[in-house]
């Protein structure tokens, strides 16, 4: 069988959910600096994401914020009018090339003590956000681009207090498979990166903040340290790039071998 061949785009766009910080941001840089534009959502810190722009457009690259809280899926059809809206301003294009499903936000408790209310703002946010941004993005996805849904490494290990928030991770990467098997025909892959413990401002800071509890990850860690945003940008960079169109339907874990 020949290989099917999809038109090369002379400039890679991607949108990154969450990209203002953390690892959504590490990822947007990392993206820019290997030659890709970036649309980024942020949540309410305009500021933030005004410093996200400046950092990007400082490599060369083309930047724009909008602001999206992914877990209200009524507004994503004005998002993704306001996404077609930057794409022909800036690009004078209808389309973009790569999808990054990466904003959430962290939640503790023990299985007894989460609420309805906890629970379904986490599937609001993680899943159905996930699942519905997608499907309201796909006409604008290129065919032969790439979409990656952020996981966790929490979806293989089990730890007390994280059993709803895994739940949705794990649901996400069946979705994936899913996606991988329907949209393949349009040469779209489709993978899912489950980082480990990453030392950022999410959950409340706890693993960057907590002397404690950073050791104790590092301890049941086989490189000896927790994360660092720069592990997991420049290696979902890389999962965007031509070096990897062969690889779809995967879940690919970046945690430093924690729990092995």
């Amino acid at each position: 069988m020949n290989k099917k061949e999809f038109p090369v785009r002379a400039q890679r766009i991607a949108l990154i959910t969450g990209g203002s910080r953390g690892l959504g941001r590490n990822t947007a840089v990392n993206l820019a600096a290997k030659g890709t534009d970036v649309i980024f959502t942020y949540h309410s810190n305009k500021a933030e994401a005004d410093s996200a722009v400046r950092a990007i457009e400082a490599l060369g690259r083309k930047a724009v914020a909008l602001q999206l809280d992914v877990g209200a899926t009524a507004s994503f059809k004005a998002f993704a009018a306001q996404v077609k809206e930057a794409l022909q301003a800036n690009w004078n294009t209808g389309q973009f090339d790569h999808l990054v499903n990466n904003a959430g936000a962290g939640h503790h408790a023990s299985f007894a003590e989460t609420t309805e209310e906890a629970f379904d703002q986490l599937s609001n946010t993680h899943f159905k956000g996930t699942f519905f941004l997608t499907q309201t993005l796909l006409p604008l996805i290129a065919d032969g681009g790439r979409i990656i849904n952020i996981s966790s490494g929490l979806a293989r290990f089990s730890m007390p207090g994280y059993a709803a928030y895994a739940a949705m991770k794990g649901a996400i990467e069946v979705l994936t498979r899913y996606l991988a098997k329907e949209l393949g025909p349009r040469g779209i892959a489709v993978n899912t990166v489950a980082p480990g413990a990453i030392e950022t401002d999410f959950g409340g800071g706890a693993v960057r903040d907590n002397a404690d509890l950073n050791q104790q990850i590092a301890s049941i860690t086989a490189l000896g340290r927790v994360g660092l945003p720069g592990d997991i940008g420049p290696m979902v960079a890389s999962l965007l790039s031509d070096d990897n169109n062969w690889i779809t339907g995967q879940r690919i874990e970046a945690s430093g071998g924690m729990l092995l």
